[in-house]
């Protein structure tokens, strides 16, 4: 009939007519879908092939201006003062004006960070006259911290008693005091930065008290109501156009460089396009947060565990913990284990923190799978079988009403699968080659994966080949999407394995650009074969769980190709030198 009805507006109508009983109701059969179960091409997958411009970068405006923003470089700083006099002079440049901004360091999402804006008629002579601009900072209280201060603080803290406990069952103390082996290990990871390809951008467009915003956004509802706040609109006024993300991994979850371009906008009176410099983009990100971890195991004469602490030295403000810088107290090999005692202790932090993909999981399953890989060479077993009896029999884990429950059954069954499909343990391997294994569950998703890398007597190490198997349900929706999202995954943590980190000095990021923080390159990708294994369970989602264990299944690769173990990220190749 030509009529239209949008999605929210079915939603409503939906809403009001009555479910029907679900035992009446006769569900299609699995083996007549049509689209479920199906391949199905990314929608925009030949638009990109071909460069079309659908990213956020691409949008334009009628009498749209270019904006450059400056922020301080040490977080949480704000403008002292700015000469703009020589920025207004330079060619094309319409204005150049300093925001206050204000509000909560660590939920600068929400609100407008202080700095400079130069607006001109294009985005290079905004650029080029940002060059020429001087402003003197108050670099704010958080101008002394340093990686390197970090570590020290974390050393000094790591053997003491932690400050809160997250989970405490039997008694650890007791029971290392008694075991025939006791092992100690100090874990450490670094800050990492989404590093998306497209840099953070934003077009506003603001006319008679109404705006208009075309944003890369991972959350527009979010993005909405902290622009509304911070520039005193109704959120009604506001309409966000979506426009496709070039990489995001969490990062446009955070909508700061919208409130930006917002208010920009605003204060020019014109159409205006947001972007950030590369260095912009590395410098005020929502980091994924680092850690330290102080374990220390007990292992019995036939090499079970009988004991496991772990002090986590992470980050927070005001003794309270930041973004994916916690721990639950269901992390493996909690309720695994009889005796275990974990801890964690707060370092005052001064960056901002954010999800990164995987949140927390893309650490923690480090960590905890690389010291229990130790565990199992300590106890003189193949870290299968040790995974394996650390399992146990097949059971549900948690009470129904947790969210977390944890199946060891299907945990199993990734690893037996993975086992199977790399040849586990069946083939010779050439010297300083090497294959390592590691679980995890996260996101509500089971996965077991074997790395091959092999290291040269330089330390250089070439990561052959990743196997994995996952369990998410009882049915793949759309198996090339699939096998994108595992693969990508993999391919995502063996590249911050090898070479991701963030560093701080004097309050500021000291990595400027990819030659600082350089991105896995197609030379360096292996292959990586995906198998899933088929459970009567709902279909859960698996953007997310196949990156943890593949870090940890790199570092156990190289141990078993060099003996040396990887406790801190990223690897060190001068460490691996035969």
């Amino acid at each position: 009939t030509g009529r239209k009805l949008s999605y929210g507006q079915l939603a409503e109508k939906a809403a009001g007519i009555p479910a029907p009983d679900v035992k009446t109701v006769t569900l299609k059969d699995p083996k007549d879908f049509k689209i479920v179960g199906n391949s199905v091409r990314g929608f925009d997958s030949p638009k990109i092939v071909r460069g079309e411009p659908i990213f956020g970068i691409d949008v334009t405006r009628p009498g749209m201006l270019y904006a450059t923003f400056t922020q301080c470089p040490v977080h949480g700083g704000k403008v002292k003062s700015a000469k703009l006099d020589a920025v207004l002079a330079h060619p094309g440049v319409k204005k150049a004006f300093v925001v206050d901004g204000g509000g909560d360091l660590h939920f600068i999402a929400q609100g407008l960070a202080s700095g400079v804006a130069i607006v001109a008629d294009s985005w290079w002579r905004a650029k080029t006259a940002r060059d020429k601009l001087q402003v003197e900072w108050d670099e704010g209280p958080y101008a002394d911290q340093s990686s390197a201060r970090f570590q020290a603080m974390a050393d000094e803290l790591g053997p003491k008693p932690g400050a809160t406990t997250i989970r405490k069952d039997g008694d650890a103390d007791a029971a290392l005091a008694k075991s025939a082996k006791v092992l100690q290990a100090a874990y450490s990871y670094p800050f990492l930065t989404h590093a998306p390809l497209e840099p953070q951008n934003c077009t506003a467009e603001y006319k008679d008290g109404k705006l208009e915003i075309w944003a890369p956004t991972q959350f527009p509802e979010q993005g909405r109501g902290a622009v509304a706040k911070v520039l005193g609109i109704k959120p009604e006024d506001i309409t966000i156009h979506m426009v496709r993300c070039g990489g995001g991994f969490g990062r446009r979850l955070m909508n700061d460089f919208m409130v930006q371009s917002a208010w920009i906008a605003r204060e020019t009176g014109a159409p205006v396009k947001l972007l950030w410099t590369r260095e912009d983009d590395i410098a005020h990100d929502f980091y994924r947060p680092g850690g330290f971890h102080y374990f220390k195991a007990g292992l019995d004469a036939g090499g079970k565990v009988t004991a496991w602490k772990n002090h986590f030295v992470s980050y927070g403000d005001k003794g309270k913990n930041l973004f994916a810088t916690d721990m639950t107290d269901r992390e493996l090999p909690s309720r695994l284990v009889a005796n275990l005692t974990t801890e964690t202790t707060l370092m005052q932090l001064g960056i901002p923190t954010g999800p990164m993909r995987a949140p927390g999981s893309n650490a923690l399953a480090f960590v905890h799978q690389s010291f229990i890989d130790e565990l199992a060479h300590a106890a003189g077993k193949d870290p299968l079988q040790f995974q394996l009896e650390l399992l146990g029999e097949p059971r549900v884990l948690g009470a129904a009403a947790t969210k977390d429950l944890f199946d060891t059954g299907r945990m199993r069954g990734v690893l037996e699968l993975v086992a199977q499909t790399s040849g586990w343990g069946k083939t010779p391997l050439p010297a300083r080659t090497g294959m390592g294994l590691a679980c995890y569950f996260s996101h509500a998703g089971y996965f077991a994966e074997v790395v091959q890398a092999s290291v040269s007597a330089a330390g250089a190490v070439k990561v052959e080949k990743v196997w994995v198997a996952g369990d998410v349900g009882n049915q793949i929706v759309n198996p090339t999407g699939a096998l994108n999202q595992v693969q990508g995954s993999a391919i995502d943590g063996v590249g911050q394995a090898l070479g991701l980190a963030v560093t701080l000095d004097k309050g500021r990021i000291v990595q400027t650009n990819f030659h600082e923080y350089p991105l896995i390159r197609m030379p360096a990708v292996p292959q990586v074969e995906v198998v899933f294994r088929r459970t009567d369970n709902p279909p859960t989602g698996l953007g997310e769980p196949a990156l943890p264990p593949v870090i940890p299944a790199l570092c156990n690769a190289i141990f078993a190709a060099t003996n040396k173990r990887i406790r801190s990220l990223p690897i060190d190749s001068g460490q691996l030198k035969a």
